[in-house]
């Protein structure tokens, strides 16, 4: 069953996100209009899950794009000119950005404050606007339904957040990750001042997302037979399609917003229910359902379900319940879920038969069975 470790772990899950050969994935459905005014935009990051659709929606509205990262993975084919800079901001070698002037950055990485610290030394007198990717989970009470941008954030609790490093992080996730991207974004704006917009996604899926949490739920549906569905479907449940994110930062970028903003979707509440429907009618996929109850699952010590919260119980109830009023008002948009799913899965199995023959989240067939068969002789 989901729970916070779950979303505690959104960057560095995404953070192994393999690239593509091409970005035939990356822009809306039809024609993608130019910017009024061109910019010059610098992206930290730019290879992982998100960042090649931001740089190549950027490039189709015409803006000039630099990426900054440590070059171990290979770029996709672009649509057009990408500057490359190299650097490792893990030992502060940022030296390939000194001299240099961009009307904007995109700091996708940063999970540390001592990143954008380093980033704030060199940038911050040659940079118009900072964008950073944050998360829904630097709130500190995520048990509320309608978690807004203004809501207390969680508290460091270790000796010096400048000191913490990824290996720090990766071994004490749970309790570091939401008050490091907190402190991150504090300290975004002690180097940028007004100039800055956060970002706090929550489930980020679609193509080119290697964690299989959400890819789980159509890859079930579409393969049929008896299905265990958690709760009773009612459970509201939130995400966001890569791209729909990636281009909303760009076009943040456009408009020179400044601000804090939940970037979870879809616009109107979306159930259990309501998505699997929605994965059987983009997938072909002709599933039984068999709704199983939250209390069955923590019983049976189930926590290998991905992206369902259960509204009903538990600290976590609000995650799927985050407010993004506010995004919307600053023009997030969204793709329908059906052509989410579609494109995820024409993604998924473009990859090689030992990538899609093992998923990375979810229940295997055996233990969905075996649960199965104990709910029902529960409720015999």
């Amino acid at each position: 069953m989901t729970n916070r470790r779950d979303l505690l772990k959104l960057s560095a899950l995404a953070a192994a996100a393999a690239t593509l050969p091409t970005l035939a994935w990356a822009a809306q459905s039809g024609a993608v209009g130019r910017a009024a005014k061109p910019l010059n935009i610098l992206i930290l990051g730019g290879t992982g899950f998100t960042g090649p659709f931001q740089v190549d929606y950027a490039l189709a509205r015409g803006h000039k794009v630099t990426l900054f990262n440590r070059g171990k993975r290979p770029s996709p084919e672009w649509s057009g000119e990408v500057e490359q800079l190299h650097g490792d901001r893990n030992t502060g070698d940022l030296k390939a950005l000194e001299g240099r002037k961009w009307d904007v950055c995109i700091d996708n990485p940063t999970s540390l404050p001592f990143w954008v610290r380093d980033a704030g030394a060199v940038l911050k007198d040659n940079v118009g606007h900072y964008l950073f990717i944050s998360t829904i989970s630097v709130y500190a009470d995520g048990s509320k339904p309608g978690i807004g941008e203004d809501a207390p954030l969680g508290q460091y609790k270790g000796k010096d957040a400048m000191a913490e490093t990824q290996e720090n992080l990766r071994a004490d996730i749970e309790n570091l990750y939401g008050p490091l991207k907190a402190l991150s974004e504090a300290e975004a704006r002690k180097q940028f001042g007004e100039r800055v917009t956060i970002v706090r996604p929550g489930y980020i899926v679609g193509p080119r997302d290697e964690t299989d949490r959400f890819t789980y739920w159509p890859h079930r549906v579409a393969q049929g037979g008896e299905m265990l569905v958690p709760g009773d479907g009612s459970d509201p449940v939130q995400i966001i399609d890569g791209r729909d994110l990636g281009e909303w930062m760009v076009r943040l970028a456009e408009a020179g917003t400044y601000g804090v903003f939940n970037a979870v979707g879809p616009e109107k509440t979306l159930t259990m229910d309501a998505m699997l429907q929605g994965c059987q009618a983009a997938t072909g996929g002709k599933p039984t359902y068999t709704h199983v109850a939250p209390e069955f699952l923590e019983e049976q010590k189930v926590e290998e379900l991905p992206i369902w919260v259960s509204a009903k119980s538990g600290p976590y109830a609000g995650y799927g319940q985050v407010s993004n009023a506010r995004a919307i008002a600053a023009g997030l948009t969204y793709r329908p879920l059906g052509t989410t799913v579609t494109d995820l899965m024409a993604w998924f199995r473009s990859q090689p038969p030992e990538r899609q023959a093992t998923l990375r989240a979810g229940i295997t067939h055996e233990k969905e069975a075996e649960l199965l068969k104990l709910w029902r002789a529960r409720r015999a």
